[in-house]
């Protein structure tokens, strides 16, 4: 029985020395065993030199509406939102108040013209009479300021016959300008005044071209104003990331530092032809001025750690880790300023499972 105890021991001794000899020979194997990953060759490239900011559309022109006489309100000639040519007719004001104004000065510059014919006649009548010592100079004197009294109070008549015909075409409210039409703010039969809130009639907003305003920090200003290249490209990318058609240009910078921001004021023209961008429509801004030699790397191969930005490159056959300094957006893709340099292989894929020093077999993807 002994016997038969000792033998099933040792052949039980024995088995487990061979599960921990495959198991040794298993690890040997799996730490010799390169990691397969995508992998691509960096080079040099022409990069857009491009700064990005959050932009709001705005008019190229807004113009408020307003009543410039007091009347009722008659007729309203055009539709909400509608789109109208300069001079287009908008609104019209009760013109028969204006109308009689108008006629009333006619008739007092009339009288007063008349009596400048007559005040003239009389100053010739004594003027002749005080040659001859007829009448006293006096006389004369006193006919001459009547007559020069009489020609003022007839240009006094026409200013006023010039501001009935000017209150008279007020009654008329055309578009000053082309654009889109707002909402009416006052209704057919309402009095509407200058001088009050009712003289607000509506708005017009020229939205092409359009106008886009955005701002630059201090660091992206200086850049911009120390490019060679002075006229700079205004890209705008849509809330669907599209980017929309044709691409605007600066036509105002700033002459001062916000001091609550530490921003200074941007504002980009674009043409608007489709009217497919709105007056307060917020959008994406790039600015490009020229291009720079870089790298660029998909942003899949770049991680972060707590000293920044890095990514993985394959050196003779093993894995290490290599600490960048990124740029802009290009694309989906880093562009890279420091860090790498040309011929480089940046490893793409299986980034979680690398290691420094790590052996990987690379899949080149270019």
């Amino acid at each position: 029985m002994k016997t038969i105890l000792i033998l099933i021991a040792a052949a039980v001794v024995a088995g487990c020395s061979q599960g921990d000899a495959k198991q040794n020979d298993a690890k040997s194997d799996g730490k010799d065993a390169a990691l397969l990953v995508s992998a691509v060759d960096v080079a040099l490239r022409d990069v857009p030199v491009s700064l990005e900011a959050v932009g709001r559309a705005e008019g190229s022109r807004e113009v408020q509406v307003r009543a410039r006489v007091t009347g009722i309100l008659e007729r309203q000639t055009f539709n909400e939102g509608d789109t109208v040519k300069a001079g287009a007719p908008l609104f019209r004001i009760e013109r028969a108040p204006f109308e009689i104004e108008l006629a009333q000065a006619r008739g007092v510059l009339a009288q007063e013209q008349s009596r400048q014919g007559l005040a003239k006649q009389e100053l010739e009548r004594l003027k002749s009479l005080a040659d001859r010592r007829a009448i006293s100079q006096k006389e004369a004197d006193q006919a001459e300021a009547t007559a020069q009294q009489s020609v003022a109070l007839v240009h006094i008549a026409e200013a006023r016959v010039r501001q009935a015909e000017l209150n008279l075409s007020y009654t008329a409210v055309d578009a000053p300008i082309g654009g889109i039409t707002g909402r009416a703010m006052q209704s057919v039969g309402s009095l509407v005044a200058p001088n009050n809130d009712s003289a607000v009639l509506t708005t017009l907003i020229r939205a092409d071209p359009l106008w886009i305003r955005f701002a630059l920090s201090e660091a992206e200003f200086a850049r911009l104003r120390s490019g060679a290249i002075k006229v700079h490209e205004v890209r705008l990318e849509l809330a669907d990331g599209s980017v929309f058609q044709p691409i605007g240009k600066i036509n105002f910078s700033g002459s001062s530092v916000d001091p609550a921001t530490g921003t200074v004021q941007m504002r980009a023209e674009v043409a608007n032809p489709k009217l497919e961008l709105l007056p307060g429509q917020y959008l994406k801004v790039r600015v490009v001025s020229g291009t720079q030699r870089a790298i660029v790397v998909p942003q899949t191969a770049v991680a972060q750690n707590q000293a920044g930005r890095f990514v993985w490159v394959a050196a003779e056959g093993k894995a290490t880790q290599r600490q960048i300094r990124a740029g802009d957006w290009l694309s989906g893709d880093w562009v890279v300023l420091e860090g790498l340099k040309p011929g480089d292989t940046v490893i793409l894929d299986n980034l979680a499972r690398l290691r420094p020093g790590a052996p990987v077999q690379l899949k080149k993807n270019g």
